[in-house]
């Protein structure tokens, strides 16, 4: 931005569509400075460099806004974790369903997580069947984004809420 330019010639263009064409870096900086704005390099590596006279602080001010808007609009995923065990009992599960099913109804995602403990890892087999007893109760209001699968010490569920 403006003297800590090092190009000697520019593609200059003015803030408002106006193309200055080629002209010497000094040109440009008096043209700025006519004009009360900033001389600010668009793009460095184009032969020869582009610059834009234009106010400086105007244009971050409007890409902050811009970014503010963005973050605004952004959907914040909230991910809900049901953990259940290889010997768990059905009422158990029944109850824990209903916790799963009350965040899928406000639109949360849950990740169902069977933990195996010590000799249980020798059949991991055992968890995957507890999550295939469990989808059956939500797959009317859930859509299975990842099938069970074995990750270290758990077998992970993901389901998101239906459209």
């Amino acid at each position: 931005m403006n003297d800590d330019i090092r190009a000697t010639e520019l593609r200059c263009n003015v803030d408002g569509g106006d193309s200055l064409g080629i002209i010497s870096f000094d040109e440009a900086m008096e043209k700025a400075n006519e004009l009360g704005q900033d001389l600010v390099l668009i793009a460095p590596d184009a032969k020869p460099p582009v610059a834009k006279i234009m106010d400086y602080g105007k244009y971050r001010y409007q890409e902050e806004k811009k970014l503010k808007e963005q973050r605004k609009n952004q959907v914040k995923i909230v991910v809900k974790e049901i953990k259940l065990s290889v010997k768990i009992a059905e009422n158990d599960i029944e109850y824990k369903v209903k916790h799963a099913r009350e965040f899928l109804e406000k639109g949360f995602h849950v990740k169902f997580r069977v933990f195996l403990r010590g000799r249980e890892m020798a059949h991991p087999e055992a968890g995957k069947e507890v999550l295939l007893r469990v989808w059956p109760m939500v797959e009317d209001i859930g859509v299975m984004e990842k099938p069970p699968k074995f990750e270290g010490r758990y077998f992970n569920m993901y389901v998101t809420p239906q459209k």
